[in-house]
């Protein structure tokens, strides 16, 4: 196969595993790599000091895997029919989990699938050929890749947009040494709207298409570790357990997106709302077991206990609200 079959190939197996786009990109080094830099000197990353190390790997995949041509790009829609409405005039309060965490892990449902395309490659594909498969935990910038691949722009609220999907997908990514021709970059239509910008409830968008994640939900209730959170930001955490989706929420382009197709993204335990009181008095153990083979692990069992005492002190200081006091499109 030259390598425009190839391609081609690449593309059919990303459908026959279930990915509803794909999109390829050049491995070199991402147009914002000096704005990721400028990004982590203002302090935006917040504690993730992670995100401080192996800088050259985030913003050039060919520092990721040496001889590297390509990355393919995949995205995996995860969006839910909303779930039924809950009862809480018995006093017993829950908080949200954002959508993306409803279902099983998607590192793990993702992985399987970019390794079964890595897979059949190898065995089609004449020449040898080195690849790495990457979501989410590998040092490389996967939204930049993305919009550089055609599989959508990066929006106003930083998080990578898809006419038709919206926001609510994942993504993976193969870098590999096979050299195939790119896909060109997708225009951005988020044109004048600022909807998400004006919903965030602790104004995480210092302008449009930068985030301070150190204001984000996502950030305080997911990677923020201490055992206490700012009462500036505390209080405009409204009843947020793990992550948050208000920005996706007010989204026009989300307005009327599919549901997902992967069966391993039905809702699980526990769900799209925890009960905030067990949530404080569960041991770690408990946790532990409730999250197996959910993303929700990544919270430590200190922070989901500290996340639940924050979203039912909200709960009971703004009763009227209900949920986030926001209106979905």
């Amino acid at each position: 196969m030259n390598s425009i079959e190839i391609k081609q190939r690449i593309i059919s197996l990303s459908v026959e595993m279930g990915f509803e786009r794909c999109g390829i990109a050049s491995a070199g080094a991402i147009e914002r790599g000096d704005y990721y830099r400028r990004w982590l000197k203002l302090g935006r990353a917040g504690t993730m000091e992670y995100l401080h190390r192996h800088q050259e790997e985030r913003t050039d995949a060919t520092k990721l895997l040496p001889d590297a041509k390509s990355v393919i790009v995949c995205a995996l829609n995860y969006h839910q029919p909303d779930p039924p409405a809950v009862d809480e005039s018995d006093g017993q309060a829950t908080g949200q989990v954002a959508m993306y965490a409803w279902g099983d892990d998607y590192h793990k449902v993702i992985k399987r699938k970019l390794f079964g395309i890595m897979d059949r490659l190898r065995a089609e594909v004449a020449d040898p050929f080195e690849a790495k498969a990457c979501v989410d935990t590998a040092p490389i910038l996967e939204r930049e890749y993305a919009a550089r691949a055609g599989v959508g722009w990066i929006g106003k609220n930083t998080l990578v947009l898809e006419p038709e999907l919206g926001s609510y997908f994942f993504l993976g990514l193969i870098v590999t040494t096979l050299e195939l021709p790119p896909d060109t970059p997708s225009p951005d239509h988020c044109g004048t709207c600022t909807r998400c910008l004006e919903a965030c409830p602790t104004d995480a968008f210092p302008a449009a298409y930068e985030m301070d994640a150190s204001r984000c939900i996502s950030y305080l209730t997911i990677e923020h570790r201490a055992d206490t959170i700012a009462d500036e930001l505390q209080s405009k955490m409204g009843d947020w357990v793990f992550g948050c989706d208000v920005c996706q929420q007010v989204c026009p382009h989300n307005s009327d997106v599919p549901l997902t197709n992967e069966a391993r993204f039905a809702i699980r335990p526990p769900g799209p709302r925890v009960d905030l009181e067990a949530m404080q008095t569960m041991t770690d153990e408990a946790i532990r077991e409730q999250l197996k083979g959910s993303a929700i692990k990544r919270a430590k069992p200190d922070m989901l206990r500290r996340n639940a005492r924050i979203a039912s002190a909200n709960t009971l200081a703004n009763p009227e609200e209900g949920e986030t006091g926001v209106t979905a499109l």
